[in-house]
């Protein structure tokens, strides 16, 4: 059999016309998406690139007298995710509904208090995707962070607000969560 005898008859096939199609369709689509993005990213860029839920400042705590150590994170600031408990501030997980059910947090998250006590200033809290739930960034209810490096792009993961306050330099360095799903058979 012949190339060209091969040809007729793969293109003869109605399966490799409905290859064809959705191949087309789908450049189609995602040319019309990244279009869009691009549009929507070049003129709704907020001024902090939408990566806070809330701003408020937690100032450091003051620093011992000498002879003791200077505090590692002076002058440094910091934001965290939407998911440390702060005293007197409702922890929302990205979730408007979460927050208007739950109370206040009595207390502040170790991890938060030992970041003031060696001398960083927070700045606020950051978007995630609701729950933490979500790989993309995407939050409905307060809206997706802009990627500063490409805002056509979503920034991507479920702290996507700290990510974005640190790629666009509006904080020196952030906190998240991360979650591990661990297939548990494979440590038996």
């Amino acid at each position: 059999m012949s190339l060209t005898s091969n040809i007729k008859n793969s293109v003869s096939n109605p399966k490799v016309w409905i290859v064809i199609g959705v191949t087309v369709a789908g450049v189609l689509i995602l040319t019309a998406e990244t279009r869009r993005r691009r549009l929507k990213g070049s003129r709704t860029i907020k001024e902090d690139y939408g990566a806070f839920i809330e701003r408020f400042e937690l100032i450091p705590f003051p620093q011992s007298p000498p002879p003791a150590a200077k505090q590692l994170l002076s002058g440094l600031t910091f934001a965290m995710d939407d998911v440390f408990d702060v005293k007197e501030y409702v922890t929302g997980f990205g979730s408007p509904d979460w927050k208007r059910t739950h109370e206040e947090a009595g207390k502040t998250a170790v991890v938060v208090t030992t970041l003031l006590k060696n001398g960083a200033t927070c700045v606020g809290k950051t978007v995630i995707d609701e729950l933490s739930f979500g790989i993309t960034g995407e939050n409905s209810h307060y809206g997706t962070p802009t990627n500063p490096a490409m805002p056509s792009n979503i920034p991507g993961g479920s702290s996507s607000g700290s990510a974005v306050a640190v790629a666009a330099e509006l904080v020196d360095f952030a906190i998240g969560i991360v979650l591990f799903f661990v297939d548990a058979n494979v440590y038996k």
